[in-house]
């Protein structure tokens, strides 16, 4: 069987988090070939690939968000839509039931130029009527040309070219959802979603925060990720969700419940079980540990704060931050910046790391993010007999205290950018050893009943194998592994 993972931003160009999710995945199953559809934001991020792929991964091919169109020389005719091609793409535009059939096949077999369509008639008449119909009290050109730039994107991806594939495995709804429900109708290929964080309110998150587009605008854009990820839920069919609480979201924003299948995380525990402790001039310090690619979304700032307050309190605490710093420079140079005008001298940026090497140094370990999934580095620090303070985010709550299961409290949870709590729950740790190895172990009981690779592989191992015979494919006696 050749599957197809579809993703957003992530592998193979950024490490850890879904990227390593992905890269354990295509590990895990050696005796099935791989092609990865990867979506990027534009042509400089193409074939900067920060894994060494995998003999089974046999293919990417890369699609862009924001690009240019090559024209040989011949001027594109403006497009002029049927009746049924402009009623689904008015439908699509005012968020109304849509038959994205249509559209998928507008897109193919008619649109030469997304550019050509942007500008052109159709396409400024059905924008006009949703302004009349909704917006009718804001700047019709600034409407406009807010339009034009929701759809852009959006228009890129239905005119890729989608490769072949028995299943179409998603990492994400959103524009992975799309890709894998155009690549269906097709090819009349599986489709399977797994969401890690829940796709349409990390977008909604961020645009609520985001600068560059105000008011109403906001609005558009979320209305944009959630019909896209609408799709998704309806043409899937099956979707994975990592713990129960997403399950639930994932229905209210109109997932089928009978579809979905909860499928925690797992982590392979092994690699961490002998790994270096602290060395005899290591032991003056309490280490506090923080996997993470230094990014806004992890709050990093917050963090950073609030150790400066706890350190008043107990001297001997170091602060290690263990990721790349290159994915936003900016916010990793004002996080280089507040270290400076702190005045902390305990703050060590690791840059990208194999945690293997720290973990088993760290005393404890940090995560201040305001938006998760169910977060590796937590399950990583569990198998290493770290505790965790974390914000209660995601499926943080659940990993930290158990979903009524005896192993008791595995560390702290804070409430997102609260400062004090966060300051108080390091001074905690740092000052109680015997309140740290009996958390620690704790979490590392939470991970080995619940979290290894081993059980999340036999998981998928019956996913594919479902899909697989759904496809009457043989599977090859050869075993899964590692």
């Amino acid at each position: 069987m050749k599957v197809c993972i579809v993703a957003e931003g992530c592998y193979p160009y950024m490490v850890g988090g879904v990227s390593g999710w992905i890269n354990s995945m295509i590990q895990s199953f050696p005796n099935i070939e791989f092609i990865v559809l990867a979506i990027v934001a534009n042509r400089s991020m193409r074939g900067k690939f920060k894994y060494e792929l995998p003999d089974n991964l046999t293919e990417v091919y890369e699609v862009y968000l924001e690009d240019y169109e090559w024209k040989t020389g011949a001027r594109y005719r403006d497009v002029h839509l049927n009746q049924e091609e402009y009623r689904q793409m008015r439908n699509m535009i005012l968020n109304q039931d849509t038959d994205w059939n249509v559209i998928f096949d507008l897109f193919h077999d008619k649109i030469r130029s997304v550019n050509d369509f942007l500008m052109g008639k159709d396409f400024f008449h059905i924008v006009r009527e949703c302004y009349e119909m909704k917006y009718a009290n804001i700047i019709f050109s600034d409407f406009l040309w807010t339009m034009r730039s929701i759809y852009l994107p959006l228009m890129l991806v239905l005119k890729m070219d989608v490769p072949e594939a028995d299943l179409y495995h998603c990492v994400a709804t959103g524009y992975a959802g799309v890709l894998g429900s155009m690549a269906k109708h097709f090819h009349g290929s599986s489709l399977l979603i797994s969401e890690h964080g829940i796709y349409t309110r990390e977008r909604e998150e961020e645009i609520i925060k985001a600068e560059w587009v105000r008011g109403i605008y906001k609005n558009m854009w979320i209305e944009q990720f959630k019909k896209m990820s609408l799709l998704a839920y309806r043409q899937a069919d099956m979707v994975t969700s990592l713990y129960e609480y997403a399950k639930k979201l994932q229905i209210e924003l109109g997932c089928p419940p009978e579809k979905i299948q909860v499928t925690p995380n797992g982590i392979n525990t092994e690699r961490l079980a002998d790994i270096p402790q602290k060395t005899e001039d290591e032991q003056q310090w309490v280490n506090a540990g923080a996997v993470l690619r230094v990014t806004p979304i992890k709050d990093v700032k917050t963090m950073i704060q609030a150790f400066a307050f706890a350190k008043k309190q107990v001297p001997q605490l170091k602060l290690w931050i263990m990721g790349p710093t290159d994915e936003d420079q900016t916010y990793a140079d004002e996080c280089f910046e507040l270290v400076k005008t702190l005045e902390l001298d305990d703050v060590v940026f690791t840059g990208r790391i194999d945690v293997k090497d720290y973990l088993g140094k760290m005393d404890f370990t940090l995560l201040t993010s305001i938006s998760e999934g169910q977060p590796l580095t937590i399950l990583e620090s569990f198998a290493a007999h770290r505790p965790v303070i974390a914000t209660d985010v995601g499926n943080c709550r659940e990993l930290i205290y158990g979903n009524q299961d005896e192993f008791g409290e595995a560390g702290i949870l804070t409430h997102i950018m609260n400062l004090e709590e966060i300051a108080g729950a390091m001074v905690e740790l740092a000052m109680n050893d015997a309140v740290r190895t009996a958390m620690g172990e704790a979490g590392y009981r939470r991970v080995m009943a619940f979290y290894r690779i081993e059980q999340m592989k036999d998981v998928y191992k019956k996913i594919y194998r479902k899909f697989s015979d759904q496809h009457q494919k043989a599977w090859t006696e050869e075993p899964f592994r590692i």
